[in-house]
């Protein structure tokens, strides 16, 4: 089916090569560059639903409802003979780590992939401890709904947004208005979603006064991304040393340290 679909966006992709061939000419951009980029993103797009949709199923069909430790292995199960977008074995290990170190009650994931990581962290959340993710994709974000619940939470424990990240961390005021008296804000974010939105992200958090003054750890899952690519958003955290602090750079995930300006920052 995969194959298909590929074919298929290739046939669809030729028609368009004047188009193209236009656009190169007038802009002075390369054609096997520009070509290359459209159909990687195609693919990708089209890659990431195929495998939304048979790691959805898989779990559905193989795990212990109600249990989120067993959706959590029956994910790891479909990953070791299917391509997947579940984290690899360290990042979990990692996040389990600074989850319970940091014990948030209020965590932000932008990202939410085919649910596994979504499952992972209210798995170790605190009793009083609440997700909100934010996913793109309305098929993605609806399945990732359904592991969620399939795992056994409720959703009075989380909120899926439907939405880019930049449109939803504007609304997220009324989200946390729930935990108003046991919060000031997210004490936790998890960003595991376009590498080139990171910095935009973190600055309208900021902005929108979202980040939880007396502290809030942000995680940078970096999967296959080259290390330039979250370059900016480094670059800019160091020189902001006064609110914020890179508290360690792994190469699969960088967490960063947030508190506000009056505030110091030690370790």
């Amino acid at each position: 089916m995969q194959d298909s679909f590929e074919m298929w966006l290739i046939a669809v992709s030729v028609p368009l090569l004047p188009a193209i061939l236009m656009v190169s000419s007038r802009f002075h951009v390369k054609v096997s560059s520009l070509c290359h980029r459209a159909l990687a993103w195609a693919l990708r797009l089209v890659r990431g639903k195929v495998c939304v949709r048979s790691t959805h199923s898989f779990v559905f069909s193989n795990c212990t409802h109600g249990r989120a430790e067993s959706v959590l292995e029956t994910f790891e199960l479909y990953a070791e003979t299917h391509p997947s977008l579940c984290i690899s074995p360290q990042t979990v290990k990692s996040l389990e780590e600074v989850v319970k170190r940091v014990s948030p009650t209020l965590v932000l994931e932008l990202g939410m992939h085919c649910g596994y990581t979504s499952v992972l962290l209210l798995r170790l959340l605190p009793p009083a401890g609440r997700l909100i993710t934010v996913e793109v994709d309305p098929l993605t974000a609806e399945l990732g709904e359904e592991v969620i619940l399939v795992a056994g939470f409720k959703h009075s424990q989380f909120q899926v947004l439907t939405s880019s990240s930049a449109d939803a961390i504007p609304t997220l005021h009324s989200c946390l208005e729930p935990n108003k008296g046991t919060s000031k804000g997210l004490d936790l974010i998890l960003m595991d979603h376009d590498p080139q939105q990171y910095l935009s992200d973190l600055q309208a958090l900021k902005g929108e006064k979202l980040l939880c003054p007396s502290g809030c750890s942000i995680l940078l899952i970096h999967r296959n991304q080259r290390a330039e690519e979250i370059r900016e958003i480094l670059d800019h955290i160091r020189a902001r040393g006064d609110c914020y602090h890179i508290r360690s750079e792994l190469h699969f995930m960088t967490e960063l340290f947030y508190r506000e300006e009056n505030g110091r920052i030690e370790w």
